[in-house]
């Protein structure tokens, strides 16, 4: 809308220079006089000529006029429909949300609200994250349903729109979208704008796996493909799917697992043993598995491990067994 006045002032600016230097160049009017002469005739005051006009400077004054009157028109329509649309409104809306977003630091944009999209965002949400959704789609971003999600209209290949989702101070992206073309396009882009943003992406191509991890995706991940190994993992062993099932990651309140960074541990641990954290007596819980700092994964580590920056333990237990260990431990 803003464009459209835009180009309304640009045209009224186009009828006033072609009055001005017609009168000066054609009929002999000196520049002052000839800038008069044009803007009595394109506002219709009804004052008198300067000087007198011939048949020819008589026909121009009135295609000039005719010219102006046609571009009064557009510019009226258009900001008559800029301030009974709300559009303003809807501006300074808009414009808010991006000093709000602006201010965060650490968190997770998802480009694309289809299904991945949302059950992204749900899943994140239960985690008490704070994400910042990019979306075209006027179904999604109107829709009462998510008045809660903070959403940033646009397209999420360009660069602008995801500097204005705080892409230099996100700590994670989501690339959602179903074109695995487009996914590179915003990984690239991303990886670009944030050199030490996490970044997950879906892909529906294998070949478009690799294109991704060069493009600087930290994760590749094909639903399809997910999908279609966890029913056939329903057949061949229905038990442990359904055990590994109910190890629930529902959020803060009700996990079963937890990831612990070592850094985030009381200082008193680092360079000690998995033996001295003492996890089991002390909560309940269990060290099932260790993350080192090369990012080498070790399934029920030995309690002689170190914990040594950077590395990360995985601890399972109940609920309560899991919210007693952050109490001690966090």
């Amino acid at each position: 809308m803003l464009n459209k006045i835009y180009k309304g002032l640009f045209l009224f600016a186009i009828v006033l220079a072609i009055g001005t230097v017609v009168f000066f160049w054609a009929f002999n009017y000196s520049l002052l006089d000839a800038f008069f002469m044009t803007i009595i005739t394109i506002t219709t005051v009804g004052f008198g000529e300067v000087q007198p006009l011939d048949s020819g400077g008589k026909l121009f004054t009135i295609l000039l006029l005719l010219m102006s009157i046609g571009v009064y028109g557009y510019l009226v329509t258009v900001i008559s429909d800029f301030f009974s649309n709300n559009v303003l409104m809807e501006a300074f809306r808009i414009k808010k949300e991006l000093k709000e977003i602006a201010k965060l630091e650490g968190h997770t944009i998802i480009c694309g609200f289809g299904r991945n999209g949302r059950q992204s965002y749900e899943k994140l949400k239960k985690f008490n994250k704070t994400c910042v959704v990019i979306e075209q789609k006027e179904e999604f971003i109107e829709n009462p349903i998510y008045h809660d999600v903070q959403f940033v209209k646009g397209d999420a290949t360009s660069d602008d729109v995801l500097r204005n989702a705080g892409i230099e101070k996100a700590s994670h992206l989501i690339a959602a979208l179903p074109s695995d073309a487009n996914n590179v396009y915003i990984v690239l882009s991303s990886r670009q704008l944030n050199a030490t943003l996490d970044i997950v992406s879906r892909a529906n191509d294998e070949n478009a796996t690799e294109k991704l991890k060069i493009a600087g995706a930290n994760h590749v991940i094909m639903p399809d493909k997910l999908g279609g190994d966890h029913m056939a993992s329903l057949l061949v062993t229905p038990d442990l799917v359904e055990f590994v099932n109910r190890i629930n990651m529902e959020g803060d309140s009700n996990a079963n697992l937890e990831e612990i960074g070592v850094d985030e541990l009381p200082p008193e641990y680092m360079m000690k043993s998995i033996q001295d954290l003492d996890v089991r007596r002390n909560s309940g819980c269990n060290v099932i598995g260790f993350i080192t700092e090369d990012d080498e994964y070790i399934v029920n580590p030995s309690s002689k491990m170190i914990l040594k920056p950077h590395c990360k333990l995985i601890v399972l237990g109940r609920p309560e067994q899991i919210k007693k260990f952050k109490e001690i431990y966090e």
